[in-house]
């Protein structure tokens, strides 16, 4: 089996760890109607549009 010869540091065990734990931001577009901001590929929650057609029906805010 192997052994490692020399003892890592926790410095350089900490370097090697810590790229990994890090998430990307979503993807966030503006809606082409509404300049509201919105996930990509998703309907608006302000409007209800995706693809250029209302999928959804939303109140108006009062």
């Amino acid at each position: 089996m192997a052994v490692p010869k020399r003892r890592i540091s926790k410095t350089r065990r900490d370097k090697r760890r810590s790229s990994h734990w890090k998430l990307d931001l979503p993807g966030i577009t503006k809606c082409p109607k509404c300049g509201e901001f919105k996930l990509s590929h998703r309907v608006c929650k302000a409007c209800g549009i995706y693809d250029g057609r209302e999928v959804i029906k939303v109140e108006a805010a009062k």
